[in-house]
C-alpha cells in the first residue's frame, strides 16, 4: 500500500469504509496513525474492528484529531458531518488528500489528474494504457480500479494517472498534478452543489491545486469547458495551459475501440496529456491501435446476424448518450432509468441516427412522450423485453445499442449492474 510517516501520531476519524474509505484506515494506521472509524454496515465496520476505535464521529469527541476522512459518496452539502467539522475546526478531506500527504516520501513521479462530466474513464484508461505501452511505471486509480492509497507505491519515474470525480476534488485540498485535465461540463450531480455554476466551481478547483509549471489541458468542445480555459489561461500563461483540439486529431478510424465523436475529444484531450509527459506520436500512434476499451462504455458485447449489440451503460445522462448516438448510423436505442433531468436535449441533434428507441424503467412514460414526436418509440418497461424486440426488428448492419442517459438505481444496484444484466439478455439470444 502507499502510505508516510507524514501520518505518525495524528489522529483521523473517518466516516465510511467502503472502498476508498478501507484503503484510507489501512494506510492511516499503517503510517502510525490513530484512527476512529465508521460505516453504517455492520459488515463495513469489522472490516477495521481490529485497528480503530469503532463510533459514529457525528457522536464523538473529536478534540485533538487532525482531520475527519469522508468517503465521496457522503452528500457534504447536507450530510450533517459537515457541520460537526465546523464546529470541531476540522478539515473534511479523502484519501486523494491523504495521497497527496503521501508524495514526499514516494519515490520521484508524476501525477495525472482527470476530470469532466463525461469520458474521464475512457480519458484515464487510455493514458494509462498509453504510457504502459510507452514502457514507463504507471498506476491507475481515484474513481476507477483499485483505490490509490491500497497500491503499490511506484518507482522512480513513475506515473499515476486519476480519474477525479468532483465529489473527489471537493475533499481534496492540496493535489498539485502534474498534468491536471478537464475533458468536458455538462450538468450533473446538481443535488450536490448550488447550482450549475457550484458544480463548475468544483471541477475548477483542480487547477486552483497548481503550484507551479505544471501542465493545464481542457477539452475543445463546450463553451463552459473553454470559460474555465481562459480563466485558467489568463492566471498561468499559455506555456503551461493547452486547448486538445478533436480537429488536430488523425486516424481515429484505425482504432476500433474509439469510435464516435466523443472518444474523438478524449483522444485529443490524451494525446496533451502524455505527449507532456515527454511521449512521442510514434509511441502514442500504436497504443491507440491496441486500446480495448472500458466494459459498460461503448462496449461491443457480440455480433449476431449481422447486428452489433453495443454496452454503454455507464452513459448515465444525456451528453454522455449523445455522442454514442453519433457514433452509428443506424441504432435502436434502450433508453432510460432513474431520470437527471425531464429531458434529452443533448440528443436531439442525433435523433436522425435512431431507427427506433425502446424505453424502460421509471423514465419509461417520460422518454415515451418526449421521443414520440421525433422517431419511432416502444415502451417496454425491462430491458429484458427491449432487447427481444429490438432484435427481432433490426436489421443486418444496425446497431443496438443500451445508452440509458440516466442512473440505475430504479432497476439495478448501479450501472455495471446493468450493464451486466444487458450482456446476460445478449448472451442468452
Amino acid at each position: 500500500m502507499i502510505t508516510t510517516p507524514a501520518f505518525k501520531d495524528r489522529k483521523y476519524a473517518i466516516l465510511g469504509l467502503a472502498r476508498s474509505g478501507l484503503s484510507a484506515a489501512r494506510s492511516l494506521v499503517a503510517g502510525g496513525a490513530q484512527i476512529l472509524a465508521w460505516d453504517n454496515d455492520e459488515a463495513a465496520r469489522a472490516k477495521v474492528a481490529d485497528i480503530a476505535t469503532i463510533a459514529d464521529p457525528l457522536l464523538s469527541d473529536l478534540s485533538g484529531y487532525d482531520a475527519i476522512v469522508v468517503s465521496p459518496g457522503v452528500p457534504i452539502n447536507r450530510h450533517p458531518i459537515a457541520e460537526k467539522a465546523k464546529e470541531e475546526g476540522l478539515p473534511l478531506i479523502g484519501d486523494m488528500e491523504l495521497f497527496a500527504m503521501a508524495r514526499p516520501n514516494l519515490p520521484p513521479h508524476r501525477v495525472v489528474g482527470i476530470t469532466g462530466t463525461n469520458g474521464k474513464s475512457t480519458t484515464t484508461a487510455l493514458v494509462h494504457h498509453v504510457l504502459e505501452s510507452a514502457g514507463l511505471p504507471v498506476r491507475m486509480g481515484g474513481n476507477i480500479g483499485l483505490p490509490i492509497l491500497s497500491q503499490a507505491p511506484l518507482p522512480s519515474g513513475g506515473v499515476y494517472v486519476l480519474e477525479l470525480s468532483s465529489y473527489q476534488i471537493d475533499i481534496t485540498h492540496m493535489l498539485a498534478c502534474d498534468a491536471a485535465v478537464l475533458i468536458n461540463l455538462s450538468p450533473d450531480h446538481l443535488d450536490r452543489y448550488d447550482g450549475y455554476e457550484g458544480y463548475m466551481a468544483s471541477k475548477a478547483r483542480l487547477f486552483e491545486m497548481q503550484t507551479g509549471h505544471e501542465t493545464s489541458v481542457f477539452g475543445k468542445g463546450d463553451a463552459d469547458t473553454e470559460r474555465v480555459y481562459r480563466d485558467v489561461l489568463t492566471r498561468r500563461g499559455a506555456e503551461f495551459v493547452h486547448l486538445a483540439d478533436p480537429q488536430s486529431v488523425n486516424g481515429q478510424e484505425e482504432w476500433p475501440s474509439l469510435q464516435g465523436p466523443h472518444n474523438l475529444q478524449n483522444i485529443a484531450v490524451a494525446i496533451a496529456i502524455v505527449e507532456s509527459l515527454g511521449v512521442t506520436e510514434a509511441q502514442w500512434r500504436p497504443a491507440m491501435r491496441t486500446f480495448k476499451g472500458l466494459a459498460h462504455r461503448m462496449e461491443v458485447v457480440a455480433e449476431r446476424n449481422g447486428v452489433l449489440f453495443i454496452n454503454d451503460s455507464k452513459a448515465t445522462n444525456g451528453a454522455s448518450t449523445a455522442p454514442a448516438l453519433a457514433a452509428y448510423p443506424r441504432v435502436h436505442w434502450i433508453v432510460g432509468g432513474l431520470p437527471k433531468t425531464d429531458n434529452l436535449d443533448e440528443c436531439i441533434p442525433n435523433f436522425g441516427h435512431v431507427v427506433k428507441a425502446y424505453t424502460i424503467g421509471e423514465a419509461g412514460p417520460l422518454f415515451y412522450e418526449l421521443l414520440s414526436p421525433h422517431l419511432p418509440v416502444e415502451r417496454s418497461e425491462m430491458m429484458g423485453t427491449a432487447v427481444h424486440s429490438a432484435a427481432a426488428q433490426a436489421q443486418p448492419g444496425d446497431v443496438i445499442m443500451l445508452s440509458p442517459a440516466c442512473a440505475s438505481f430504479d432497476q439495478f444496484k448501479d450501472f455495471e449492474a446493468r450493464g451486466d444484466a444487458f450482456r446476460a439478455i445478449v448472451e442468452a439470444l
